[in-house]
């Protein structure tokens, strides 16, 4: 049998060291990028995992409580597990002004007992002198039922891990962050390590969001900041038969590794967690008992070193003695306090282990924000730690298995997942109308060369990482909130795109299908959706911007590495400047023109056989799409568009395809209005 690839797509970065640096008040680059918008009263900050976002929260809400008149200031934090990231901090040995306390009886994160039963300690701290109290989401929900929102009055709201926020009516925090900013007498900060929710639900509705000073700070801002790691990878392998059987195929021992098995109601489970936790126990080597204090497993490898595997699956009294263990403080620098964790619900968010080099998933994690906070887990800087990489498994379809339309799914979802990462993590960019007054821009680095004017020129930040790319034929955004968008929320756009089935499924499987009708139609129909109450001029540009993003990545990335020994490509960072190099003139037009989705069909045909190709391709096949109403009308509008452009209508024996879809759209609105007065 041959030996299956890794596909990955690997991204290097500079290790400038730069994310690390603190200033004269011990902040960190992002931190004092936060503080320097400490007096806005709304403020969502955007940042990956291990970025300092808890730190940069206590510098802003010490500074309200000193200088800005707040009374007092709730930390919210999803779970309890993440209570910890507040505790006492000494900031003043580093610079800033003061010190972050929190009395021991108002982080109630620690306190025994349910969330419902810490409403009278909440009412207690409302009423008392103490300044500062740190619960769960769910204490900060009831609490708001049980005392309204006048208590919270002229006090800071801090809500960490915000994805978990949504506008839908049913999400009641949502619901009371909204009361709350329409009676407008508190401040709010949130706070979230992912860029979108991962589900078809908005985090905010636009109108909220509208109130809120974003700050971003990018993964690859993060990364290229780093002292050590250099390179990260971004990769899934198809696997058959039972996974355990195939998992040495991907995991390293030799590599700190997170091994996430899969829900136990997923199409890849065995229904039997401990037995597949047994098995991989079995596929890494010998059995040689627990150790007593930590309750690690340890297994002797065919190699004789016997690995320390901290299993979190088993969810008996063990758990809480391995759980304890891999939270000891006095063994967060010990590299060899473990070896492997095997997880399945647990280890996620706010879980900080910093010599992770490998998060191992097996099957779909059904949300891009958790497989965010997972690649989180192996994002952590640390000494000697160079390279990390995260690995998807999926079950490859079987037509011998009555499941192939889950599995295809499941397939879709892994590949928009990746496609979303590799957004995730690459520079952010500023894109910029090309015409006769654009000249250079402070900062920006464009070559040996330099700026050359009537050409397409890309800059580079070095300071900011952000790339400026002069693109003709652009449209600019002109509401601010339109401009927002382009600027900060260009990922929420691509994750709608990506998870929308019928772009992802035509985009790789129809081989007829005009790239056009994705980076227009389909593009087109998710930002009307998503902002309607933008005009649609704004829509145009969002629409231009996210597809510009998207296909620079995509175009950017070149080859893919096999898995087999090659040296990993880093043409997502430096393939963008080479892209719109090689072309004659980088335009609207040109980018409307590729297909975003060739890459990913790059990476299947590289790690699935020709037959399950084919099935996949089979299963899309089926229920292929005909021109629909909607989508005539979106051909209709780009057809006047055409016109006014060229001065004629398109025409169905035009040579272009795209000039003979659209004309193809008015044909299809006429035979309907024909129709019509027919009856």
């Amino acid at each position: 049998m041959d030996k299956k690839s890794i596909p990955s797509v690997s991204v290097n970065y500079a290790c400038n060291g730069s994310s690390k640096k603190s200033n004269e008040l011990g902040m960190r680059e992002m931190q004092e990028r936060a503080y320097e918008k400490r007096g806005e009263q709304y403020l969502l900050i955007k940042s990956p995992p291990a970025s300092g976002k808890s730190r940069a929260l206590m510098f802003i809400a010490l500074d309200k409580l000193n200088n800005q008149g707040i009374d007092k200031a709730f930390i919210v934090v999803p779970e309890k597990v993440i209570g910890s990231s507040f505790n006492d901090e000494p900031l003043s040995e580093f610079g800033f002004y003061w010190d972050w306390k929190v009395e021991p009886r108002w982080n109630l994160c620690n306190a025994p007992g349910e969330d419902g039963g810490k409403l009278n300690s909440v009412k207690t701290f409302i009423d008392g002198e103490d300044k500062v109290l740190v619960c769960t989401h769910a204490t900060f929900r009831s609490a708001v039922d049980r005392f309204g929102i006048e208590v919270f009055d002229n006090c800071l709201i801090a809500v960490d891990e915000f994805h978990h926020v949504s506008a839908n009516p049913n999400n009641i925090l949502g619901k009371q962050l909204t009361q709350l900013i329409v009676r407008d007498k508190v401040h709010i900060v949130a706070m979230t390590g992912s860029y979108f929710r991962g589900d078809s639900e908005a985090v905010l509705s636009p109108e909220d969001e509208a109130n809120f000073d974003t700050i971003t700070y990018t993964y690859y801002e993060q990364l290229n900041g780093y002292e050590y790691l250099k390179t990260l990878d971004i990769g899934y392998y198809f696997y058959s038969d039972a996974y355990s059987d195939e998992i040495l195929s991907v995991l390293d021992p030799n590599e700190k590794t997170i091994i996430y098995i899969p829900n136990v109601n997923s199409r890849e489970s065995t229904k039997d967690k401990h037995k597949e936790v047994e098995h991989i126990l079995h596929e890494l080597g010998e059995w040689q008992g627990t150790d007593p204090d930590t309750g690690f497993h340890l297994v002797k490898t065919s190699e004789s070193r016997v690995l320390k595997i901290a299993d979190l699956v088993d969810d008996d009294a063990k758990r809480d003695t391995v759980s304890a263990a891999l939270k000891d403080p006095a063994q967060k620098n010990n590299r060899d306090h473990v070896d492997i964790i095997i997880a399945l619900g647990m280890a996620k968010e706010g879980f900080d282990w910093i010599w992770c080099e490998h998060v191992l998933t097996v099957g779909y994690r059904s949300s891009l924000t958790e497989i965010i906070q997972i690649i989180g887990r192996a994002t952590r800087d640390a000494e000697g730690k160079t390279h990390s990489r995260f690995t998807n498994l999926i079950a490859e379809p079987d037509a011998k298995e009555g499941a192939v339309v889950d599995a295809v799914n499941d397939t879709l979802k892994a590949i928009a997942a990746s496609l979303l990462m590799e957004q995730v993590l690459a520079p952010r960019f500023n894109f910029v109308p090309k015409n006769m007054q654009s000249g250079p821009e402070d900062g920006y680095d464009y070559g040996e060369d330099g700026y050359k004017p009537g050409k397409t020129n890309i800059g580079v930040s070095e300071s900011t990482g952000e790339y400026q790319i002069e693109i003709l034929g652009l449209v600019e955004p002109k509401s601010e909130n339109a401009q927002r968008i382009c600027k900060e929320d260009l990922n929420e756009v691509i994750t709608s795109f990506v998870q929308d089935k019928t772009a992802l499924e035509r985009g790789l499987f129809d081989t007829e299908i005009l790239p056009e009708e994705l980076t227009q139609l389909r593009m087109g129909k998710i930002v009307k959706e998503k902002y309607p109450e933008l005009d649609e001029g704004d829509q145009e540009a969002i629409r231009q911007h996210a597809i510009a993003a998207l296909n620079l990545t995509q175009k950017a990335k070149g080859t893919i590495t096999s898995g087999e020994g090659q040296e990993g490509n880093t043409a997502l960072i430096d393939g963008v400047r080479k892209f719109a190099m090689d072309v004659r003139e980088l335009d609207v037009d040109l980018i409307d023109s590729i297909n975003p989705f060739s890459a990913a069909y790059s990476i299947l045909a590289k790690s699935m056989n020709e037959d399950s190709l084919k099935q996949v391709a089979a299963v899309i096949a089926s229920k292929k799409i005909s021109l629909t109403q909607d989508e005539a009308r979106e051909l209709a509008k780009r057809a006047l568009k055409f016109k006014q452009e060229r001065g004629r209508l398109p025409e169905l024996t035009a040579a272009d395809p795209w000039e003979k879809r659209m004309a193809e759209g008015i044909a299809f609105l006429q035979r309907k209005a024909a129709e019509e007065t027919d009856v």
